[in-house]
């Protein structure tokens, strides 16, 4: 998101945080000032892009320490800050909370990215679609600057047949059928299996990708082995989603999978702390 579409965003966000006014900073005294944004914990930064943007709508001078994707330890400056004070108290929470969110998904990220690829160096770390709403699009991009995969960025990207579109058709073959037919020779097709069988149907009625939803590590293992054994393993790539953590990851690389997703990646990241101190 660049351009015209994410300073709108912005300004949203912005809007959203102080309603019809800033009652506080009304009556706070106005003056040019120098402050700093500063880390308290040690990490990977996101977010720079998006608040460089922000200050540049509120007139507010910058310098950027540290670049998207750099790495940070407790009191690193990642902004030194110039411009009008009450510019500044206004743009303070959404500049933070963007900066907070992101930074903490993307050192999440890194640490199960470089856990998995230690046990497995062609492994991908990918997110899900379990974002926040309306904040999907900065949470993606900062998995992308903790070196993992955004995965589908909506539902647009691939065709993906989950469990409640299966119901529906009623069988793998039925499904990936009606697929084929229906969408261009552009989108992959991935289909979510349980079961062994299944990921062998999908792989013979030309799924692209196979997602292995919920199973253990034993069965991920089981299911790679029984597709390599009927020739099937190379014509399609294995996703394993589900019950992956940070304790067992390194075992789910072990696999045989290619990609892992993992929701927590987005919906359980803690945020980075962050403050912004007017000098």
């Amino acid at each position: 998101m660049r351009g015209k579409q994410l300073e709108e965003k912005l300004l949203e966000m912005v809007y959203q945080d102080t309603g019809v006014s800033d009652i506080t900073t009304s009556f706070t005294p106005e003056k040019t000032v120098k402050a700093e944004i500063i880390v308290k914990d040690s990490g990977i930064v996101s977010g720079v892009y998006e608040l460089s943007v922000l200050f540049k709508l509120f007139g507010i001078g910058y310098v950027c320490k540290v670049p998207d994707g750099g790495k940070v330890r407790k009191s690193d400056k990642i902004f030194l800050l110039q411009g009008n004070s009450r510019d500044i108290l206004i743009a303070e929470r959404t500049a933070l909370n963007i900066l907070s969110r992101m930074s903490g998904i993307s050192t999440l990220t890194r640490l199960f990215v470089d856990k998995a690829s230690k046990a497995n160096p062609k492994i991908r770390i990918a997110a899900t679609r379990k974002t926040t709403p309306s904040f999907g699009f900065f949470e993606k991009k900062a998995v992308g600057l903790g070196g993992g995969d955004t995965h589908r960025l909506g539902l647009g990207d691939e065709v993906l047949i989950k469990d409640n579109h299966l119901r529906l058709f009623g069988s793998v073959r039925e499904a990936l059928k009606k697929a084929k037919h229906e969408t261009s020779f552009a989108h992959k097709i991935e289909i979510e299996v349980t079961r062994p069988e299944d990921a062998l149907e999908a792989a013979a009625c030309g799924a692209d990708i196979i997602l292995l939803d919920n199973m253990t590590v034993a069965g991920v293992r089981k299911t790679v082995s029984l597709l390599e054994k009927k020739g099937l393993r190379d014509n399609v790539l294995i996703e394993a989603s589900g019950g992956i953590t940070f304790e067992n990851v390194a075992e789910y690389a072990k696999t045989g999978a290619d990609i892992l997703s993992i929701g927590r990646l987005t919906h359980s990241a803690p945020a980075m702390d962050i403050s912004l101190e007017i000098l």
